[in-house]
């Protein structure tokens, strides 16, 4: 039996096409905080607009500010025009007023390098898993955890290669609402809908 992977892995899969940058990647202004009100607002939202298209793209469910993985994300070479940590940190606490971006340690603003971003919501995840449900006829099945990310039935759905952790919090998404329930032990954990 394959063991499930660790639970800090980042990324589950990532995608062979290169991704497409918006145009104002590409425009050096775009990496330096705008003082004007309007404008820092607006450099915010597309600096968000960009931070979850990359990361869905990629299927990066964690995005850390030290990662090589995200290099390429607040650094263009071409520009050789990088995002500082600082207003790296600014535009993840406005993702996070959003409900985008939530730090894993659960640190507040600026209290932690890594966060979860939210390219889909936990509910949003849970509605996918209960699409799912509801079309496979899996009601009062039981299924590991495992079996929802990494196995064979749900190959070719998009929660398939879903970071463990993530799972657990849209499930707990339908836990709340009554249609599942979480039983076993931390790794070998199972869950039944209804």
């Amino acid at each position: 039996m394959a063991t499930p992977p660790p639970p800090t892995t980042t990324t589950a899969t990532t995608t062979a096409s290169p991704f497409d940058f918006p145009r104002e990647y590409h425009f050096p202004p775009f990496f330096t905080r705008q003082t004007n009100l309007t404008t820092h607002h607006s450099q915010l939202e597309k600096w968000s607009v960009l931070i979850l298209s990359y990361c869905r793209h990629h299927r990066l469910f964690k995005l850390s500010l030290s990662a090589p993985a995200t290099e390429d994300l607040f650094h263009n070479r071409r520009l050789n025009r990088r995002l500082s940590v600082a207003d790296a940190r600014e535009v993840l606490d406005f993702m996070r007023k959003d409900g985008r971006v939530e730090y894993v340690d659960g640190g507040g603003a600026g209290g932690g390098d890594v966060v979860w971003v939210f390219w889909r919501t936990p509910e949003e995840w849970a509605a996918l898993l209960e699409e799912w449900v509801d079309g496979t006829a899996q009601k009062g099945a039981v299924l590991t955890l495992y079996e929802l990310t990494e196995g064979e039935g749900t190959r070719g759905t998009e929660f398939h290669g879903l970071d463990p952790e993530l799972l657990q919090k849209a499930l707990q998404v339908l836990v709340k609402r009554g249609k599942a329930q979480i039983f076993g032990q931390e790794d070998q954990q199972g869950v039944k809908f209804f």
